[in-house]
Formats: structure tokens, C-alpha cells, sequence
């Protein structure tokens, strides 16, 4: 997670408008995934009033030649919203859009997986899946370097970071607040956050979501357990090891769906 200049920009000014109120217009913030698999694009357009449910929600469209989702002779691009959240940003009434991706065919976009995704989830409704998810970072600083690090050298050797306590060695805890709070507000199913093994390395985990919420609620996740209403239920570890098994048959398949890297930032890949 790295800084950009916007970071020196005097953010009073900016609040001095957000106060402005609005009038019955609301501000809804389409997010999508853009054709490299990993990042995220967004734009805002007004609506004229507040959606109260994803149907009342528009399409919308966009320019698939500068996000490596088309060429420039079909590059027509359309949003579906999927799923609906309250804006930590801006506030109520305004909402943040997620969406799928469609090409100009009306098929889906390359990167648009989870359009198969929640075919998928539909199929096997009846056993209510349940997915927790972790996801780790690092705060990186203006000069490059992870937040606090020194700048010729490296930090001291782990121990005292994971879980840590006190401003030696917890780096960033305001932006980890801060972060935990918009999630709540936004509706996002945030079940906890703690320093990792790093200094400025940190991790929150989202879950138990059941079905398609769980890439909704946090799509860049990297780390998936799988779990079954069956596998809450007494006797429950034998359907665990069931679907170990199976995934186990398709690794590299699935790693191809999560990561477009293939893996290879996994830790010990």
C-alpha cells in the first residue's frame, strides 16, 4: 500500500465542500476490475435520488481501450452493479457500486470472474458455503521505504511486531483504525484486524460471508478456506477433508482464478 502525491494536497480544503449538502442528489461510485485482474477503476454519476436496493441501481458504460479491457474499434464496455454499500467517504446517502464487467456483446469481460463465479454459488445455495478471508499489506512510506522503516537499513529481527503494542512497534495503527471504521460503516463484513510479523505489515480478516458477499466483500482476497454448512455441523472435518481433496486435484486451475500472477507472490510457492 503505497502513498501518492495526492498525499500532500490540504485535505481541510476539500472538507470545507463535502459539507455542502447535496439537496435529494446522490453521488453512487461504480467500482470495477479492470482488464489486468488485479486493479480497480471507478467512476462517480449522480442519481436522483437514493437507491434503496441493487435493481434500482443503473447500468452504465465505459471505455474499455484505456483499462486493457478492449480494443479501440469495440471498446464500448458495460457495468451491471452487483453489490451495494454505504460510502465511507462521502457519506449517507451516497453508495459505492460494485460491479460486473460486460464486453460490447454483452458478454462476459476476460476478468469478469465473477459472473462464472456466481453461477457457480447458485448451484450449491442449498449448502450454504461459508468463506473467511484474510488479507495482509504493507504500508509503504513517501520515500518508498515500508512506513517507518530507516532509510539505510532494516528494521530489528521479528518478535515484537506481530500483534504488537506501542508506537515502536505497531507502524500506522491510525490508517488501520481508520480503514476498520469505513468498513464498518460500509456495511462490509470486517471480522477483526492485527499487526503482522513485519513493521508496517498488517492484516484484517472479512467473514464468515456466505455465497458471491465473499469477493463482494473483499475481492482482492488471496486466501480462501472453504467451508460448508455441513462442515459446521457435527462430524463436520470429514466434509472438510472431502473438499481439501478435491481442490487439491485442481491447484493450479484455481490459482489461475485467484492470482492472474499464477502464484508467484504466494508465500512459499
Amino acid at each position: 500500500m503505497a502513498t501518492s502525491a495526492s498525499s500532500h494536497l490540504n485535505k481541510g480544503i476539500k472538507q470545507v465542500y463535502m459539507s455542502l449538502p447535496q439537496g435529494e442528489k446522490v453521488q453512487a461510485m461504480y467500482i470495477w476490475i479492470d482488464g489486468t485482474g488485479e486493479g480497480l477503476r471507478c467512476k462517480t454519476r449522480t442519481l436522483d435520488c437514493e437507491p434503496k436496493c441493487i435493481e434500482e441501481l443503473p447500468e452504465w458504460n465505459f471505455d474499455g481501450s484505456s483499462t486493457f479491457q478492449s480494443e479501440g474499434s469495440n471498446s464500448d464496455m458495460y457495468l451491471v452493479p452487483a453489490a451495494m454499500f454505504r460510502d465511507p467517504f462521502r457519506k449517507d446517502p451516497n453508495k459505492l457500486v460494485f460491479c460486473e464487467v460486460f464486453k460490447y456483446n454483452r458478454k462476459p469481460a476476460e476478468t469478469n470472474l465473477r459472473h462464472t463465479c456466481k453461477q457457480i454459488m447458485d448451484m450449491v445455495c442449498n449448502q450454504h458455503p461459508w468463506f473467511g478471508m484474510e488479507q495482509e499489506y504493507t504500508l509503504m512510506g513517501t520515500d518508498g521505504h515500508p512506513f517507518g522503516w530507516p532509510s539505510n537499513g532494516f528494521p530489528g529481527p521479528q518478535g515484537p511486531y506481530y500483534c504488537g503494542v506501542g508506537a515502536d512497534k505497531a507502524y500506522g495503527r491510525d490508517i488501520v483504525e481508520a480503514h476498520y471504521r469505513a468498513c464498518l460503516y460500509a456495511g462490509i463484513k470486517i471480522g477483526g484486524t492485527n499487526a503482522e510479523v513485519t513493521p508496517a505489515q498488517w492484516e484484517f480478516q472479512i467473514g464468515p460471508c456466505e455465497g458471491i458477499d465473499m469477493g463482494d466483500h473483499l475481492w482482492v482476497a488471496r486466501f480462501i478456506l472453504h467451508r460448508t454448512k455441513a462442515m459446521r455441523e457435527e462430524k463436520g472435518l470429514k466434509y472438510t477433508e472431502e473438499a481439501i481433496e478435491k481442490l487439491s486435484r485442481r491447484h493450479q486451475y484455481h490459482i489461475r482464478a485467484y492470482d492472474p500472477k499464477g502464484g508467484l507472490d504466494n508465500a512459499g510457492a
